[in-house]
């Protein structure tokens, strides 16, 4: 609906203003008169020149998904029919891109369209594990109950993101602020102390000497240094962005000595947090495999659970293929072959994906212990070599002298 700008006075005489979503301006100001506005000055919303460009629309957060999820299921237990709640949590939104499209989703479900097919219209914002849940809470009668768990899948993992990132941020920072010292030591630095050997006319010790050429090559190349690492980084990307070069690049991280590890239980805790939430909200586990690959996160990850699925299709258990992809760890692979063997695999699931979770934890921890001093001793000997060097011939013209 057209949104309108409106001005008035109250019954106190108080000047107001405000905006409202109405039909038409008849409507807006049948409105305002109920509200016992006077002195009504109305007119159209002005268009927003970007509204059509997306780079200048916020973004829609994974909290505010997080937010409207658990509102939306809250809304429901409540009773409120489903179009209704759709409409108050649409026009209570800050976000526009996000009001935009629940209210595109309302639109949708008032037309006969089903939440979770309209929501599929939308897959930046509701991907293939939400919408297929919400499809699976809408044929069992359970919406309420699913929106409650897809809230707190969300909320968990979330949470392990930001744990991750938070580990990698402090290394991150190190390593820009160390590149950007070097370069200024190098440009603005040492061609200072080479202008000073120059007038020495002896032979600069080995370090020294390496120190100065580095700089004169980094002075002499650098208008090209940064095109090429543009362009560098673009070849970089256009290969992982290939499915042979996702899968060599997502392999070379996984077997990794120290990342590969951490890499490989969080994928662990992944699969098994989001297979159990989907088998638990009744979705089949065929369906719930392909939708756990998809969203994995990792080509060799996203392979060895589509063999799995279609190892299952042939009738075999789920135990199997797993331990035969090497991906997953032996305990894990006999967690789920006696949750699977009692008829209880999404119980068992989800306490193996409560396990990683800790373990998790405990491997972003050790990382950020291990990375700090090593951080630090990098900084230092970087720093520290690059001073010893630049003072060799000094020390050298003295012991001389």
């Amino acid at each position: 609906m057209p949104i309108y700008v409106w001005k008035g006075k109250n019954i106190h005489g108080e000047r107001r203003k405000g905006q409202l979503e109405a039909v038409d301006e008849a409507g807006a100001r049948a409105h305002l008169k109920r509200l016992r506005i006077e002195d009504v000055v109305i007119k159209p919303k002005p268009k927003d020149l970007f509204e059509n460009i997306s780079i200048f629309q916020p973004k829609v957060t994974g909290k505010d998904v997080v937010v409207f999820t658990r509102q939306l299921s809250t809304m429901i237990d409540a009773g409120l029919p489903l179009v209704q709640c759709l409409q108050i949590l649409g026009r209570q939104q800050n976000n526009a891109t996000f009001k935009k499209v629940l209210l595109a989703i309302q639109n949708d479900v008032e037309t006969g369209t089903t939440l979770a097919d309209s929501m599929r219209k939308h897959p930046k914002i509701f991907d293939n594990l939400y919408s297929n849940m919400i499809e699976a809470g809408e044929l069992g009668g359970i919406l309420d109950t699913i929106l409650s768990r897809l809230a707190t899948f969300k909320e968990k993992r979330m949470t392990l993101q930001k744990r991750i990132k938070g580990a990698m941020t402090y290394p991150a920072i190190c390593l820009v602020l160390s590149l950007f010292i070097l370069a200024v030591i190098l440009v603005f630095v040492v061609p200072i102390f080479d202008k000073m050997f120059q007038d020495f006319g002896s032979a600069l010790p080995a370090p020294t000497q390496l120190v100065v050429n580095l700089s004169r090559y980094f002075k002499s190349y650098i208008v090209y240094a940064l095109p090429a690492g543009i362009i560098l980084i673009w070849l970089f990307k256009k290969y992982y962005d290939t499915e042979k070069g996702r899968f060599q690049m997502d392999s070379m991280i996984l077997w990794s000595p120290v990342i590969g590890t951490l890499v490989r239980k969080v994928a662990v805790s992944k699969f098994t947090r989001t297979l159990s939430t989907m088998l638990q909200s009744g979705v089949p586990i065929l369906d719930a495999l392909t939708v756990v690959a998809r969203t994995a996160g990792n080509k060799v990850i996203e392979r060895a659970v589509l063999r799995v699925s279609a190892s299952i299709a042939e009738g075999r258990p789920i135990a199997e293929p797993l331990e035969e992809s090497g991906v997953f760890p032996p305990m894990v692979v006999q967690m789920i072959n006696v949750g699977e063997s009692v008829g209880e695999l999404d119980t068992m699931l989800e306490k193996v994906a409560d396990f990683y979770d800790e373990e998790v934890d405990q491997a972003v921890e050790n990382l950020t212990a291990m990375i700090e001093p090593f951080m630090m001793v990098f900084l230092g000997g970087m720093i520290g070599g690059l001073v010893v060097a630049m003072y060799l011939p000094i020390f050298k013209i003295v012991s001389v002298v």
